[in-house]
């Protein structure tokens, strides 16, 4: 069949878990509206200490001001229907929204790998040359790196959908994922999907591994600075700088490695296994992050603690 903007499908259908029973929906969808709701929560907590507190207006914190965003804007772009699919049995989605919803899945995952990227060289920098990290590391220069990384993350999955769009979908419209994405829509192409999908797997390795090269890097770097150090007490302060960042990089990158391995060599899941694994390395670090932003993090701790008993001293002069 030629390519072409035809095609038979006007609409798509989120299948989500293929192997879940009716009776177990209410509970599926109740156990990720709670996640959503904790994502926001959590969230929305950092950005109002993050507004309230100016001793946070510093580079480090403006790095996760942007992986609080992409946390929000991701799990906001993809829980909302797959929790109406098994709530409100509403899982069509019409054509069109399904490439936008791909594009967005893509897009932040892409600004996720950057930021993770640039909160690496925060720690590289602040630990390997201390003394120049004020100059380089000013929130000025740190803002326009985070602008960037929002710039250039577009192309890739700007390009994949471009491509995606097109092909003719004349057979099953049934998405067997939780949210659209590249694989789960052009497997549905009535052509050849070799020429769309290799091309496609390259823009998501480089978006996954070339960050992820450099940010092995800089930790590697940071070690060997580390053991540099005379006293055991200097180097467990300076690990521990980088235990937060550490831990949230360890739960993206770690279990997306694991799934592209275990595709490769010949490791088999079965679907309902493999979309559990997608869904929980995709949006649990969501819902985690910010309590090991107030966990791993003093400052923010200590910010947390200040609005907890401003907001109790509030309470009592309101009771007296």
């Amino acid at each position: 069949m030629s390519e072409g903007n035809w095609s038979a499908v006007t609409e798509f259908v989120i299948v989500g878990f293929p192997g879940l029973k009716p009776k177990y929906y209410g509970l599926a969808s109740a156990v990720m509206f709670l996640v959503y709701v904790c994502t926001l929560l959590g969230n929305a907590i950092f950005l109002m200490l993050f507004t309230k507190d100016r001793s946070l207006h510093k580079p480090m914190y403006i790095i996760l001001l942007n992986l609080v965003v992409l946390d929000v804007l991701f799990s906001t772009t993809t829980l909302p229907k797959i929790i109406a699919r098994y709530w409100f049995q509403a899982g069509t989605i019409s054509f069109t929204a399904c490439f936008v919803q791909m594009y967005f899945v893509h897009y932040f995952g892409t600004v996720v790998s950057v930021i993770l990227l640039l909160m690496a060289l925060d720690r590289y920098v602040a630990i390997c040359y201390p003394l120049r990290y004020p100059m380089i590391m000013t929130n000025s220069n740190v803002c326009i790196l985070s602008v960037t990384a929002w710039l250039i993350s577009q192309t890739g999955p700007l390009m994949m959908v471009i491509r995606a769009y097109p092909l003719p979908y004349c057979a099953s419209n049934r998405i067997v994922q939780c949210y659209c994405d590249h694989i789960s829509i052009t497997v549905l192409a009535c052509t050849d999907r070799a020429p769309y999908g290799f091309p496609a797997f390259i823009l998501a390795m480089l978006a996954l591994l070339g960050p992820l090269a450099l940010i092995v890097f800089s930790y590697v770097s940071i070690i060997i600075a580390v053991l540099q150090i005379a006293s055991t007490e200097g180097r467990l302060k300076m690990l521990s700088t980088c235990s937060a960042q550490l831990i949230i990089i360890t739960l993206y990158y770690l279990p997306r490695c694991f799934v592209y391995l275990a595709s490769n060599v010949g490791i088999k899941f079965s679907r309902d296994l493999r979309i559990v694994i997608i869904m929980l390395y995709s949006l649990l670090p969501p819902m985690i992050n910010p309590l090991i932003y107030c966990l791993r993090t003093n400052e923010f701790k200590v910010s947390f603690i200040k609005l907890f008993k401003g907001a109790n001293v509030d309470v009592l002069k309101g009771v007296a």
